[in-house]
């Protein structure tokens, strides 16, 4: 929304302070061209509150430059607020853009995200006759690198890692040209001034050909792109995704796949057009697609009918894909689970027994910036992993007075800053499960309050008290004698969602995941929640029936210990007696004397926390049905009884019941049963499940709902195309129209913004 005040007339010269995305998109530029367009004088500037323009001349050409202000924005640009006063004319002849101001007691100009390379800069780096022809690092106002070389505001040269390379005499007349794409391009730059490929081991090659060649005798490869390091390798080559696979340590989780262009993708997946939109966007995001013929290696996915698909978003990747004959597989720079390389010398250290040859570049990486991934559902994009392209996009909450700091939880995390009614919430940065992670944690917090030298008033965190982003929030407060807040973790699940469509209390939330800390001191994960303006800040309305998990943490990456745990809660000793339960899939792989154990823990409730959570209830259903009893990447079990569901269409649901506030799957589980003795295809059986889930959160809203509050739809579960969508479709059924994460991940990604949300509301 644009605001506009103070208009007291004093003379045809306007002063206008406009906040908003203006950096970085050519948006001086911009305002340059529209003034002399009009013959006016005047001047402007970056700030780090945004931009500052004052202008003169006659009052109608005035008033048509702050029309066409608004109307004719350059491509990215976004205003946010206009404040314009009237002020004395100088009496100035000319219009020109100044030198940057920079107020250190105040920086809040909106960061652009990074963009994919234009299709101006892509025909110029193809052109022979271009003097940047085949320049790996060609840019414009329109696209380039943005948030990945900011080192603070406002957004000029010298204070990006562009610093380092002054402009040519070229490139210098171009950045001072009008009437030149480059004018005021920061990160402008070409062969003569700017950065250079190398490549690693030393070779007679020019890099780009080395790189080329490695990638050709089915090696891997260590690029250095815009946000941090990639491993790439040809995609259809078996051996070297195997490779890859072993050396990474990463033994099936799906590999994102990079095509050369959309007729590419095509051959290999269904692709729609809101699909094809989003890859072509200037976010340029990891798309997941279903596979269809593919021609892939079959270890790039296993046993998974979806990919994930992008396109170049870099001149550096459009160089190497041109001359390319296969998609390439492009994966984090990093061992799984640790943070992505983005200097060189880490990245020859670290990836040193991954990488056979290493592309690397001498333009510094301010922060590490990951690829986002967008699932479409229901011809809408919904945000899986928001980073590239994305972070640090801001989203304003009306009446957020305070400056906050958000720390996340524990998996997918991210943090979030939130001042003058904006909140920005990092980049993805994982999971905080090792010591390197962490210090990613700290690196990235450490980055964004610099930016903005950012002092909260309040700290928040999730109320679980041994996540590690706990520890840090619990030893800022401390050190600064600021407040700190716990917000539950489903309650900041829920309120993400009413912060992206700004809702208000009373709102019922169904926040379905793999866990969360409870008010009771259990594990929560399958909650209906009402969202209040009490001291608590909401109501448990209704939760999954919970079951132990034994072995504890142990249980979340081996679903046969939360089958065991479901069984456990509906048969008791029995099922350590009956032959019918000892022979089902989750007891096979243990040996006679851990089942001893087990069954021991089970009965005195040692290490057996229990749990509400609807995303172990899958672990257990997958492991049931013999689809996967341990884990090697957190989902895998849910994502495989999905993929088997989605090869049955049926209507046919097993019995839930509701009673006092407990939704109760034990009569599904018995039903679950009984269709394995009489041979139902797992398909179909899991298709019944998903049903059976649908029909539970159409029972809980058929009980709670009342008319005129809003519902909402969240948690990690509702990253499942069939639970989402068949969700939607049965409360359409029943007048209703819940809300969903979009822009912001329903998974744990979210949390950061919930977190802060709840200090808006309460």
């Amino acid at each position: 929304m644009i605001r506009e005040f103070d208009e007291t007339i004093r003379g045809d010269r306007l002063h206008l302070d406009i906040q908003g995305i203006v950096q970085g998109v050519g948006f001086r530029p911009f305002v340059y061209q529209l003034a002399t367009n009009l013959n006016l004088a005047g001047w402007v500037n970056n700030t780090a509150d945004g931009v500052v323009i004052e202008i003169e001349g006659d009052r109608p050409q005035l008033e048509q430059f702050c029309q066409r202000l608004v109307q004719q924005l350059p491509p990215h640009a976004q205003i946010d607020r206009l404040h314009r006063h009237w002020i004395s004319p100088q009496g100035q002849t000319d219009f020109h853009i100044q030198a940057s101001e920079s107020h250190p007691q105040r920086k809040t100009a909106l960061i652009l995200p990074d963009l994919a390379t234009c299709s101006h800069c892509i025909e110029e780096l193809f052109n022979p006759n271009n003097r940047r022809y085949r320049y790996p690092f060609i840019n414009c106002t329109h696209c380039g690198p943005r948030y990945s070389i900011i080192a603070t505001l406002p957004y000029d040269r010298p204070l990006t890692t562009m610093a380092g390379f002054p402009l040519c005499n070229n490139c210098q007349q171009e950045y001072d040209n009008p009437g030149d794409r480059r004018f005021h391009a920061q990160p402008n730059a070409c062969e003569v001034c700017g950065p250079q490929l190398e490549f690693h081991p030393a070779t007679n090659l020019p890099p780009l050909e080395a790189a080329q060649t490695l990638l050709r005798q089915g090696q891997i490869l260590a690029l250095k792109g815009l946000g941090g390091v990639q491993l790439l390798v040809n995609a259809q080559d078996e051996a070297a995704v195997q490779r890859l696979r072993q050396r990474k340590h990463r033994p099936s989780k799906p590999f994102a796949v990079m095509y050369p262009h959309l007729d590419a993708v095509r051959q290999d997946c269904s692709l729609s057009d809101s699909e094809a939109e989003l890859l072509q966007s200037p976010a340029a995001p990891i798309v997941l697609l279903r596979q269809r013929h593919s021609r892939l290696a079959p270890s790039v996915a296993p046993n998974n009918p979806d990919i994930g698909v992008m396109l170049p978003y870099t001149p550096l990747h459009h160089l190497l894909l041109r001359d390319f004959p296969s998609p390439l597989v492009a994966t984090s720079g990093n061992l799984s689970g640790e943070p992505i390389c983005i200097e060189n010398e880490e990245t020859l250290q670290r990836l040193g027994n991954i990488a056979d040859g290493f592309l690397l570049h001498n333009r510094p990486i301010a922060r590490p910036v990951d690829d986002s991934v967008v699932r479409v559902m229901l011809d809408t994009p919904v945000m899986l992993r928001r980073a590239r392209g994305y972070a640090p996009r801001t989203l304003s909450i009306p009446g957020l007075s305070q400056s906050v700091l958000a720390v996340g939880g524990y998996f997918k995390a991210t943090v979030a800053i939130a001042f003058n009614e904006n909140v920005f919430v990092s980049q993805h940065i994982g999971d905080l499960d090792n010591l390197a992670s962490r210090q990613a944690f700290d690196y990235t917090l450490a980055k964004l309050a610099s930016i903005y030298d950012f002092e909260p008033q309040v700290i928040v965190c999730d109320a679980h008290p041994d996540y590690p982003s706990t520890h840090v929030a619990q030893q800022l407060a401390q050190e600064e004698q600021l407040p700190l807040i716990r917000v539950q973790h489903h309650q900041a699940h829920i309120l993400s969602v009413m912060a992206e469509h700004q809702l208000q209390a009373p709102v019922l939330g169904i926040a379905w995941d793999g866990t969360g800390y409870g008010d009771d001191g259990t594990l929560w994960g399958g909650e209906l929640l009402q969202i209040d303006t009490s001291e608590a800040g909401y109501q448990r309305l209704a939760h999954c029936r919970s079951f132990p998990l034994p072995g504890g943490d142990r249980a979340a990456k081996e679903p046969r210990r939360v089958a065991l745990g479901v069984l456990w809660e509906c048969f008791g000793e029995d099922l350590f007696t009956k032959p019918s339960l000892l022979s089902l899939p989750p007891l096979q792989g243990f040996s006679a004397s851990e089942l001893k154990i087990l069954q021991t823990a089970l009965r005195r409730g040692i290490n057996t926390p229990r749990s509400s959570s609807v995303g172990r209830l899958f672990d257990a259903i997958a492991s049931l049905l013999g689809l996967q009893q341990r884990l090697s990447f957190e989902g895998e079990a849910a994502m495989a009884l999905e993929f088997a569901a989605r090869t049955v269409k049926t209507g046919e649901v097993y019995p839930i019941s509701l009673s006092g506030g407990v939704w109760d799957w034990q009569e599904m589980l018995l039903g679950i049963l009984g269709d394995r003795t009489s041979e139902t295809s797992i398909p179909h059986i899991a298709a019944k499940f998903h049903n059976s889930l649908i029909e539970a959160i159409a029972q809980m809203l058929q009980t709670y709902h009342r008319p005129s509050v809003p519902i909402v739809l969240t948690g990690g579960c509702f990253q499942n195309q069939i639970l989402l969508e068949g969700a939607i479709g049965r409360l359409q059924q029943m007048g209703l129209q819940p809300y969903i994460n979009q822009q912001f991940p329903a998974n744990d990604g979210g949390l950061s913004l919930g977190q802060i949300y709840r200090l808006s509301q309460f």
